[in-house]
């Protein structure tokens, strides 16, 4: 009997009363546990999180908080094993993939538990300096960061249960705010188990991590004014989120992470064969397949010069070619599968869509699929499309395949391959690829108005880079217009979304003691 996954909501266990969505795995196509959220009591366990957990969270000090997150990370480390176990049963990913996601989270929490250390033994921050207000500098207006009193719910994106909770959830643990978590249930397995390690271990304080799987009605409308959100998934979701009255009338802050058609740029003055220009293919054909292209930085469009065309589509192509696809509990495999069979018909829809404007420079449906059925397996190859005419191909600039698809764009001059890249209408990343830093600072400053990050690929750099795709905590996630105009980590920064600000107007002998 297939097991149905519990979820830990007012500081118990409970099992949903419906029979439960079932979870697959992508590879094999056997059923591997089922979740449900039916009959939960959401108000109720809301308030527990507000009243207990938050509670509990704020009495404490940004030192100790953080070591609560470095306390979350050893228990996480412990069962590593058992998470690239259920990554590979759920979600179809090759062992790499994996770290990406399990890996990636555990470092998050030990950079942000870091921070507490240096945030020190305080429980509010101070906001830049203060202000006179009148002649006399008696009286004086201070601004402080103090943590919201309410509850963060996070609603996620299949393709990282584990990053996606601990990127969220490092911040707002960190800010004093009780986190309350939906992953989405494609692959909701991992994100619970990593959930009920931590509360079995009994690290933090009850009410300051939660877990609900299965479907999401009834979430929002149990938000209160006080309460954040974060979404990361589709733009017509988003939609719905910012139109709920939680947010249109109680005034829940939210951050939404959406679509995004990424951008690799290589400058001109490249020729084939140049560090720079194998600096790019490589980054690109990675970006592809990593995940099996499931992630949300990965690289969409890949911009070069006019005569630069034919060779790049051949260097990425030659590398795309060598890329195994299938089973990855074969160690032969470099690619895994998408992790659902709808997820399948999405990207074999959107493949044929795009092909429509673009011609095909290296077919995904020639790689065979190594110890997989293709009648059950959610495998397809890396697909690298072509569009000699952009400007008429729009649907390459307005249309995301959230799979192994990417597509080659050639540009007659800087300022036509920019206004091909704005025409994404706003994006998480994109990279820039040269050997001139001038010129590459230059087109830095030129992509940031709509990008929440921009990836500068030089020779220099070629063995320090951390990737085109790799959300570092350090810096920014999150990206303008199209991809949902929201911002997560970027080191301290991540802390604003859970904290208010106020200004604090007072004699100096008063702001003295904040």
């Amino acid at each position: 009997m297939t097991t149905l996954l519990p979820n830990f909501l007012g500081g118990r266990w409970h099992s949903g009363s419906g029979t439960g969505t079932p979870l697959f795995d992508p590879v094999l196509g056997d059923e591997l546990v089922r979740v449900d959220a039916t009959g939960l009591d959401l108000a109720a366990g809301f308030d527990f999180a507000r009243s207990s957990g938050g509670a509990a969270l704020r009495a404490l000090t940004y030192r100790e908080r953080g070591a609560l997150l470095a306390a979350v990370g050893e228990v996480l480390q412990r069962h590593r094993d058992a998470y690239y176990s259920i990554a590979t049963a759920n979600s179809g990913t090759v062992k790499n993939d994996s770290a990406v996601d399990i890996d990636g989270g555990i470092y998050t929490l030990g950079v942000y538990a870091k921070l507490g250390a240096t945030l020190g033994d305080r429980r509010h921050l101070i906001d830049g300096d203060a202000a006179r207000l009148a002649k006399d500098p008696l009286f004086q207006s201070q601004h402080v960061l103090v943590p919201t009193r309410g509850l963060a719910l996070f609603i996620n994106a299949f393709n990282f249960p584990s990053w996606g909770l601990w990127e969220k959830a490092a911040p707002a643990l960190l800010s004093g705010v009780p986190v309350v978590v939906k992953p989405a249930t494609a692959t909701a397995w991992l994100t619970q188990q990593m959930v009920r390690d931590v509360v079995d271990a009994g690290v933090l304080p009850p009410g300051a991590l939660s877990v609900v799987c299965g479907s999401s009605a009834g979430l929002l409308d149990t938000l209160q004014p006080f309460d954040v959100l974060s979404f990361t998934g589709s733009a017509e979701t988003a939609a719905v989120i910012r139109s709920h009255p939680a947010v249109a009338q109680r005034s829940v802050r939210v951050n939404i992470e959406a679509d995004s058609l990424n951008s690799a740029w290589l400058l001109p003055g490249e020729a084939p064969g140049s560090a720079a220009f194998e600096l790019l293919a490589k980054e690109v054909a990675r970006e592809m397949t990593v995940k099996s292209g499931q992630k949300c930085t990965a690289i969409r469009r890949v911009l070069v010069p006019q005569d630069l065309y034919g060779p790049m589509a051949e260097a990425i192509a030659a590398r795309l070619g060598k890329t195994t696809v299938g089973n990855p509990r074969n160690e032969s495999v470099r690619m895994g599968a998408l992790v659902s069979r709808a997820q399948l018909a999405a990207v074999r829809d959107g493949l044929a869509h795009l092909q429509a404007q673009a011609e095909t420079l290296h077919d995904g449906a020639t790689h065979p699929l190594v110890d997989a059925d293709p009648a059950v397996a959610c495998c397809v190859g890396p697909t690298l499309l072509g569009a000699r005419d952009p400007d008429a191909a729009d649907r390459v600039h307005d249309c995301e395949v959230f799979g192994p698809v990417a597509t080659l764009l050639p540009y007659r001059d800087s300022a036509h391959a920019l206004q091909l890249i704005r025409r994404g209408q706003g994006s998480l990343v994109a990279s820039v690829a040269g050997s001139d830093p001038a010129a590459l600072a230059a087109a830095a400053l030129e992509l940031a108005d709509s990008h929440g990050r921009v990836h500068v690929l030089s020779p220099d750099v070629a063995a320090l880079h951390t990737g085109h795709g790799n959300v570092m905590p350090q810096s920014l996630h999150g990206g303008p217009g199209r991809a949902g105009g929201g911002e997560e980590l970027g080191g301290a920064r991540a802390l604003n979304f859970y904290h208010r600000r106020s200004a604090v107007q007072a004699s100096t002998a008063v702001l003295a003691g904040l």
